[in-house]
């Protein structure tokens, strides 16, 4: 059963208005439905958009932030918990030891690389737990091409697509988050 759900996304105020009501939408079925969001703790972007809307909605808030990072204006201060870790790296396990499922909304650098390192821990098989992109406006087309070409060329099985879900909207990714069911898949290397 999925209670916390980790949502990884930008931190940039400058994005276009139809990625904060996804991340609105986001924190909305987060709350309605009563789980707790884990996020890396800041109060801009798309980030800080989710957290007020989930607690608008009623739902939890666990903020994840590291040290150098927790700063006025930064922090999301009115999580319910603020977990302040030394580094970027004990953040990431924070989050990812918290959470039962993981959203990754549009975002920059550090949003891909927490995407990219939560499907490889599943690959090696340190989780089976659901992880979604919502590929709102396309934004995930190219980074999808990527994968596909991965797949082709054979760094990959095939069987691997179905380590994460490409949603097209943010309905889309809470109805995958409810009927998910855990899949076991082969070892890694060929």
């Amino acid at each position: 059963m999925i209670k916390s759900i980790c949502v990884y996304s930008s931190s940039s105020d400058a994005i276009d208005e139809t990625y904060f009501a996804a991340a609105k939408e986001v924190g909305k079925q987060i709350g309605e439905n009563g789980h707790t969001l884990i996020f890396g703790g800041g109060r801009i972007g798309l980030m800080g958009e989710v957290a007020r809307t989930v607690h608008l909605y009623g739902g939890r808030v666990v903020g994840v932030i590291p040290e150098y990072l927790n700063r006025p204006n930064i922090t999301y201060e009115a999580s319910d918990n603020l977990i302040v870790t030394a580094t970027m790296r004990e953040r990431k396990a924070k989050m990812d030891e918290q959470s039962d499922a993981f959203l990754g909304l549009p975002g920059g650098f550090g949003t891909l690389e927490e995407i990219l390192e939560i499907i490889t821990l599943k690959q090696i098989q340190q989780h089976n737990k659901p992880i979604v992109l919502i590929d709102i406006r396309n934004f995930y087309k190219h980074l999808i091409a990527m994968f596909e070409e991965i797949y082709k060329e054979r760094f990959a099985k095939e069987i691997h697509r179905q380590l994460y879900y490409v949603a097209k909207d943010v309905q889309d990714a809470f109805s995958y988050l409810n009927s998910y069911v855990p899949t076991p898949f082969p070892v890694k290397w060929f």
